[in-house]
């Protein structure tokens, strides 16, 4: 699980920076011109912000399963990964697409983020180090 989480934290950090740059240096000329510009390349720095943070966690959580794995580590790992699918994936849709329905999904990605964080509370408080 270490080395799948590892995987995936360096996955998404990439990702992360790749679209973030794309962001402010591609996005912004072609979406100056629509009417909800501004919001949706706000929604593009909001996704790109959370999936830098959120590999960071999934690195967090390669270096705790390598060191001591748990139920609640692994379940962590898996939270932050389709977490990030679904919350910065829906906002990156939304701003490309401009489909505000997929906001819908978007809290779904936030809650399983939520429980990534829960997971790794539980870990420490049961002793992970």
């Amino acid at each position: 699980m270490a080395r799948l989480f590892l995987l995936f934290a360096a996955g998404h950090g990439f990702l992360a920076v790749a679209l973030g740059a794309f962001g402010a240096h591609g996005l912004q000329g072609r979406l100056a011109s629509l009417e909800d510009g501004a919001k949706r390349l706000g929604w593009w720095e909001t996704a790109a912000h959370y999936q830098l943070a959120h590999a960071l966690a999934l690195g967090l959580v390669a270096w705790l399963a390598s060191a001591r794995p748990s139920g609640a580590i692994t379940a962590a790992g898996w939270c932050f990964f389709g977490g990030l699918l679904l919350f910065s994936g829906s906002l990156y849709t939304m701003t490309l697409t401009g489909l505000r329905g997929l906001g819908a999904v978007t809290p779904f990605g936030g809650l399983l983020l939520l429980g990534g964080w829960g997971c790794v509370f539980a870990a420490a408080w049961r002793g992970a180090p």
